[in-house]
């Protein structure tokens, strides 16, 4: 026998036994792991109630006309149709503490992007739904597994102006809010789009003379395009514009805001609203010429005390947005506002002096998205 180190072996049987264990070992462990993930899904899939969904009419709202652009065009959805109801959908949501746009989750190749219960809620609400409904439906799938995201969009936003149950509504929305993540909030111009576009930067050219152009505020090209500091803009430089203006319809009943790129739906946001005997006149209100502003000081109407941005108990949040009323109760009306707060649970409820309160998150992103004296906002029942 050769000398060294004498080393055991273990017979085939015992290693076959070894083998077999870990085998059954990973694929409890795995098993486990797909039954967490089902979980999660069933509960982030939850439909929502009636009650949470709001009712805008999208039939009438038409694009701002190229030769109207000296004057604010008043062409805005009118009352609610009571046959259609919209529901809020995330779309690149933004934080209460952040102003940021985030990354919209994968749409599914069904168009729905949601599993379990709520899936099978939307594809009964789109077997209900009239024959026009389910073939611009039919065409935003096929053009979504084909890449093109705006024709997808085009075809919802379409759907949207016809009666449809309100929890199809709802998946439209979400869907088109997730793809403006794609078309609007990113870097990218994609192919077809009318409402976004590339722009050379000439000799001479101001970033905010430039927004003014196309009727946005210059805040949302620093951010899609990645530009820190305004002034440093450089001629021949390639950046993304977008057609502006963006307008917005409020529902108090639903305690929503749904946001507009000319006629184009965006997302929604929740709102706090006006309290019972001072409620938010319905309307058509305008973004109101230099008064976009970052924590102003604030005068109580009520009992005369200053406010201001230092102040531990400064209600206006980050942002105010004044609004001047131009038809129905808002008319003639100035004093109201889109602003934040320093109270969030408030919103979704009657709680304010008549002024629309957002999330402050929310609210920078739509001061970014607001063009003083061409945004329109229209405040409906």
């Amino acid at each position: 026998m050769a000398k060294g180190k004498y080393r055991p072996y273990g017979s085939g049987g015992d290693a076959a036994r070894r083998n077999r264990l870990i085998a059954i070992a990973l694929m409890v462990v795995i098993a486990g792991m797909v039954v967490l993930i089902q979980v999660r899904k069933k509960k982030a899939a939850v439909v929502p109630t009636t009650e949470e969904i709001p009712a805008v009419s999208l039939s009438e709202i038409k694009p701002v006309p190229a030769e109207a652009a000296d004057e604010p065009a008043l062409e805005m959805p009118g009352p609610s149709n009571p046959a259609s109801a919209a529901a809020p959908a995330p779309g690149p949501a933004v934080s209460d503490a952040s102003p940021q746009a985030k990354s919209p989750e994968p749409v599914s190749a069904t168009g729905t992007g949601t599993t379990g219960t709520a899936e099978q809620a939307a594809a009964e609400a789109q077997a209900a739904a009239s024959p026009e409904v389910r073939t611009l439906i039919e065409k935003a799938v096929e053009a979504r597994k084909a890449g093109n995201i705006i024709a997808a969009r085009d075809s919802l936003n379409e759907a949207l102006k016809m009666p449809m149950s309100e929890v199809l509504r709802d998946e439209i929305k979400r869907q088109l809010a997730l793809l403006s993540g794609r078309w609007l909030f990113s870097r990218e111009v994609l192919d077809g789009d009318t409402l976004t576009e590339w722009y050379q930067v000439q000799t001479g050219d101001l970033l905010v003379k430039i927004a003014n152009t196309y009727k946005v505020p210059y805040e949302i090209l620093m951010e899609i395009n990645g530009i820190r500091k305004a002034e440093g803009l450089q001629a021949g430089q390639k950046i993304k514009v977008i057609r502006g203006p963006f307008h917005a319809v409020i529902s108090r009943k639903r305690f929503t805001m749904d946001l507009y790129l000319q006629n184009q739906y965006v997302k929604t946001y929740k709102v706090g609203l006006g309290m019972p005997g001072r409620e938010t006149p319905t309307g058509l209100w305008r973004v109101k010429p230099n008064d976009k502003l970052i924590q102003p000081p604030w005068t109580d109407p009520d009992t005369g005390r200053r406010y201001v941005a230092t102040d531990p108990d400064y209600p206006l949040g980050s942002r105010w947005i004044g609004l001047e009323g131009l038809e129905g109760q808002a008319k003639g009306r100035t004093g109201f506002a889109i602003h934040g707060t320093k109270e969030p649970e408030t919103i979704g409820t009657q709680s304010s002096r008549g002024c629309i309160r957002l999330f402050n998150g929310d609210v920078i992103e739509v001061y970014n998205l607001l063009f003083a004296g061409q945004s329109l906002v229209r405040v409906e029942d």
